[in-house]
């Protein structure tokens, strides 16, 4: 079986072709950006992730003025949505890499979570897709589900009063209705490769549709080229044409990446701001040491003070809950309706009309807290998220960035809170060592106003596991997946 890097560089997806010339002023910024990384030094730390120095591009055009979309090559009417959307200037990553997918490159791009890549991505081919409709134009694929949705809204958001038709083919729904949208040509499909696979061998001519795709974007790159993806590219892109636009954007800088831009064509283009797996900057990161057997009793106290408007958690708007197993945010989600805090949960094992349901009551704000497992770890972009709390620390240090960039987006400030038990304090030394943060001890917390409630709690949690145990024997309510397949890839489908 061929690896997913193998087939980017050697499957013909990244051949050399022409640039197209395109009449904006300063196009040529991405080429002295370009050189400026020539110049850094690539290093590698004490857990074996590359680290690049700063990106020194100049955020403004060379006669001082701040760089616009159309000085981009962006076209009067999407520039005009993007004000409608409060989207003033482009971000770092934006300036760096539109002018490149506009000139016909194909574009590797790397900037941390929150920077605006889906932008970046969306509207050239908008633009694109606008001079010669014709469709499928272009495949985006994304690791989840959520994601997937996520980039499909934004894509209507960028087309506002277009014909734009996209197409959202993911894992959990009717296989059949999917394939006849496909059928239809959409002009733009955005796939989780899992489900993408299954339809291509279920009928070939589905791969026909993607015969004359122009565009071919990888959103959360990193992830998409691990071994877990392998089998469903390896069926995915020998369909599509060689002669396509490749677009891959990633937050995070692996050995892959670097391996498959030492061997793309001349023409691509890298566009790197990056510096390690970092957190933001606004971000404030602290920790609470627990005993473990107390945790739920903690939680239960913190998330109160959030209904009842207190000032522990800062009067956040809205939390998020991490937990490492899909078991521990479904005992999670049952204790909190026993001591009738309002919750939803989101994970691999639910129905995927219930994964849409519980992302929709939290987006909206009908519901301020959201338990979960790292399915909604990466990408997923929601401005009301002020609080990440780690109820399990992950057992990756990466995975605790991508974690915390939930909040603290787009110059925005957020605080990011972990529980950290007897059994997680190498856990937490490999964290600060990635980040080179420290994590601040929180206060603020009575103990003894905490384990006053510990008897309720328990007796919830028993009446939580009893319900937890009955579902399991009688398979109502949750997906019941082999648990190798959940942990190899958790909503990947």
């Amino acid at each position: 079986m061929q690896s997913a890097f193998s087939l980017f560089s050697r499957s013909g997806s990244l051949v050399p072709r022409k640039p197209k010339n395109i009449a904006v002023k300063d196009v040529d910024i991405y080429q002295k950006e370009e050189s400026s990384r020539k110049r850094s030094r690539e290093e590698t730390n004490d857990h074996n992730e590359p680290v690049f120095a700063n990106d020194e591009s100049n955020d403004d055009d060379d006669d001082g003025e701040p760089a616009t979309f159309p000085s981009l090559g962006i076209s009067e009417w999407l520039d005009s949505i993007c004000h409608s959307l409060g989207m003033k200037e482009p971000t770092q990553v934006q300036k760096g890499t539109i002018p490149a997918v506009l000139s016909g490159r194909d574009v590797i791009g790397i900037a941390h979570t929150g920077s605006g890549k889906t932008a970046a991505f969306a509207l050239p081919i908008l633009q694109q897709l606008a001079q010669e409709p014709y469709g499928v134009f272009a495949l985006v694929m994304t690791p989840t589900r959520e994601l997937a949705f996520q980039i499909a809204d934004q894509f209507r958001a960028f087309s506002a009063g277009t014909s734009l038709k996209e197409c959202v083919v993911i894992g959990g729904m009717e296989m059949q209705a999917q394939a006849k949208e496909l059928s239809q040509r959409p002009h733009i499909v955005i796939a989780t490769p899992g489900r993408l696979r299954s339809l291509i061998q279920l009928d070939p001519c589905i791969a026909r549709t993607f015969s004359r795709v122009r565009f071919v974007v990888l959103d959360e790159a990193d992830r998409l080229l691990e071994p877990t993806f392998e089998k469903d590219l390896a069926v995915i892109l020998p369909k599509l044409p060689e002669r396509r636009q490749s677009l891959l954007f990633s937050a995070t800088k692996t050995r892959t990446l670097v391996k498959l831009q030492s061997v793309m064509s001349k023409d691509a283009y890298t566009f790197e701001a990056y510096e390690g797996l970092q957190t933001a900057k606004k971000l404030k990161e602290e920790y609470l040491l627990i005993p473990a057997k107390v945790k739920e009793v903690y939680l239960v106290y913190l998330l109160k003070s959030l209904e009842e408007e207190e000032e522990l958690l800062g009067n956040a708007r809205s939390v998020i809950v991490f937990c490492s197993t899909c078991r521990q945010c479904r005992l999670l989600d049952a204790l909190l309706k026993q001591l009738g805090i309002a919750a939803t949960a989101l994970h691999s094992q639910q129905p995927q009309r219930s994964r849409l349901s519980a992302l929709d009551k939290f987006k909206s704000g009908y519901i301020s807290i959201l338990l979960a497992t790292d399915v909604a770890s990466r990408g997923l972009d929601i401005p009301t998220v002020d609080v990440v709390i780690n109820y399990d620390l992950p057992l990756l240090a990466r995975d605790y960035v991508h974690r915390v960039g939930r909040t603290a987006r787009a110059g925005r400030g957020g605080r990011a809170l972990s529980f950290v038990s007897q059994h997680d304090v190498d856990l937490v030394h490999k964290i600060e060592g990635l980040t080179g943060v420290k994590l601040e001890g929180m206060g603020g917390v009575d103990e003894a106003a905490v384990l006053k409630n510990m008897t309720k709690v328990y007796s919830a949690k028993r009446a939580a596991g009893m319900q937890l145990t009955q579902q399991e024997k009688g398979g109502k309510g949750y997906v019941n997946r082999n648990k190798k397949n959940k942990n190899k890839r958790e909503g990947g489908d």
